[in-house]
């Protein structure tokens, strides 16, 4: 539902949304719901068909008509556009209805920035249309990265925003480059997938990080094959320069934007290259762009055993909560159930083989949102009663595997694309072995899951293109980054620290559990964030609700 702010073996950074690809576990961000490509309100959905969570509920709000429309650039808009761009920030879209009140589009930009002229990608775009006096629109992208932006609309777009801000806005989702409808990494079917989760590498051993380098690197050349020179253009940086012609193509003449956890890093680096651009910029749940992926990891590390600190003790408070004795005990138990299910995986009732990175990935989903914890006390009963098979469904939401075995995105290929083009990354097997030891020693629950991230870029066909530094903005317009004081993707700590690098900026802090807050929170969270963006009243630096 939006570490890594991130819906994939090892650990790339950012917004950890409980997902796999190469055979490993990567806790990362939300949707971070799990995965914020889908959204918050679409995992309740799934959630309460499975387990019957009545907390995720939300009140029905009805859609705006949609008629097709087609957008045309204000020519003092098209004049902005930075030299050789010229066509694409001067292009119309055609939006046409897509079904419940929403409009889709498709918007052109270069595949490579440093040849504009070489060669196209297409973006896909929806808007909500607003439903008063519309003052613009806001852009939104919802993290990952490898979220869907057009997903989370879909799924989210009439319960995650408030009817004061659709009032004056319309709310636009895209899928950044390399994601799901936007010249998509593809690298596996469905089925090589599936059998990817259920391979086992002990990378602790000499032998089982072999195998994972091997399979990693077989991994990366199928994903050269089928996605083509695009793979090596998807990185933050360029997306930020996309987001730049959506915001011209849209007529607005600054951006307004929205950016969960991954999206706050894609908003921070928007603002560094178009200072002059900034509308009014929300960031929340904010990745620090000036630490390095191992920061990032060990950050994470530590915020989701917090996580699960606080989780066991608000079970404990409740009946029949299958963890017993003291909260460091029960968190032990929850170990211990790890460690048997890593070191013997068990089968599902649908006949799956459940690994240790499985039961992980489905542990960390709920940790994201604590409406959810319910869900995860349901599915950790059943585990210690020996059925795996509710731990295995929470594992597959966090994947976006249907319960049909078919898989609703390509966020856990775009995910690791994605990292390896934006971090640099330990990959020497005594850099690699000396950050498990300490990412097992700052989190006993988690870190051994957390290592070996750079397995996943060691033989990635094209090199990293950035180097982690503090992000430097120089705009007039004052900036709003929200942080959460239980977040376990996006500790408070990186939004804290992203509002002073921006300076230009004031932040918000919701004293609550789970990843990011607006949406999701309370009124004062909501109301901060709408009087911002509809009567441009900068919240007071330092508010605390």
């Amino acid at each position: 539902m939006t570490s890594a702010p991130r819906r994939p073996a090892g650990n790339p950074s950012r917004d950890r949304s409980a997902r796999l690809s190469a055979g490993g576990a990567v806790p990362r961000g939300a949707a971070r719901r799990g995965n914020r490509g889908r959204g918050f309100a679409a995992m309740c959905v799934a959630l309460a068909s499975m387990l019957v969570l009545s907390a995720c509920t939300v009140p029905f709000l009805p859609a705006p008509t949609a008629k097709p429309s087609t957008s045309t650039v204000d020519p003092s808009i098209a004049a902005s556009a930075p030299k050789g761009l010229e066509k694409f920030y001067s292009q119309s879209v055609e939006w046409s209805s897509c079904g419940d009140g929403l409009q889709c589009g498709k918007v052109q930009v270069p595949m490579d920035y440093a040849q504009p002229g070489s060669a196209e990608i297409t973006l896909a775009a929806i808007k909500l249309p607003s439903t008063g006096d519309k003052k613009g629109s806001i852009l939104v992208n919802p993290g990952g990265p490898g979220g869907s932006g057009v997903d989370f609309i879909k799924d989210a777009g009439t319960t995650h925003f408030t009817e004061k801000l659709r009032a004056n806005y319309d709310v636009v989702g895209f899928d950044p480059r390399g994601v799901k409808d936007s010249a998509p990494v593809k690298c596996m079917t469905d089925a090589e997938r599936d059998a990817a989760r259920a391979k086992v590498f002990r990378k602790n051993t000499d032998e089982g990080l072999a195998a994972a380098i091997a399979f990693n690197k077989s991994f990366a050349e199928q994903c050269a094959q089928q996605t083509g020179p695009v793979l090596g253009h998807i990185d933050t940086v360029s997306a930020a320069k996309d987001l730049d012609i959506l915001r011209a193509v849209v007529n607005d003449a600054k951006l307004n934007y929205l950016g969960f956890s991954y999206g706050t890093f894609l908003g921070s680096t928007y603002a560094s290259l178009f200072p002059d651009n900034v509308g009014r910029l929300v960031l929340d749940g904010a990745v620090d762009p000036s630490i390095s992926n191992e920061e990032l990891t060990a950050g994470q590390a530590k915020a989701f055993e917090k996580a699960i600190h606080t989780y066991v003790a608000s079970c404990q408070k409740q009946n029949q909560c299958p963890m017993s004795g003291s909260v460091e005990n029960g968190v032990q138990e929850i170990r211990d159930l790890i460690s048997a299910v890593d070191e013997n995986p068990q089968t599902a009732k649908d006949g799956r083989l459940v690994t240790g990175n499985d039961f992980v990935n489905g542990l960390i989903l709920p940790l994201y949102n604590d409406q959810s914890w319910p869900a995860l006390t349901q599915a950790l009963d059943s585990a210690f009663s020996g059925d795996v098979s509710q731990m295995m469904r929470l594992a597959d939401l966090g994947a976006d595997r249907e319960p049909n075995g078919t898989y609703s995105s390509n966020s856990a290929f775009a995910f690791q694309a994605i990292n390896c083009l934006d971090y640099p990354m330990v990959m020497d097997t005594a850099g690699m072995r000396a950050e498990e030891a300490r990412l097992i020693q700052d989190s006993p629950t988690f870190g051994a899951f957390f290592a070996y991230g750079g397995v996943n870029c060691k033989d990635w066909p094209y090199p990293n293109t950035r180097t982690p530094a503090p992000v430097k903005y120089s705009g007039e317009a004052p900036i709003v980054v929200v942080g959460t004081t239980g977040d376990p993707a996006t500790p408070l700590a990186w939004s804290q620290s992203l509002r002073k690098q921006l300076e230009n900026a004031s932040l918000v802090t919701w004293e609550g559990e789970g990843h990011t807050a607006y949406g999701r929170s309370n009124s004062c969270v909501s109301s901060a964030v709408d009087d911002y963006f509809v009567d441009g009243k900068l919240p007071q630096d330092g508010l605390t609700c």
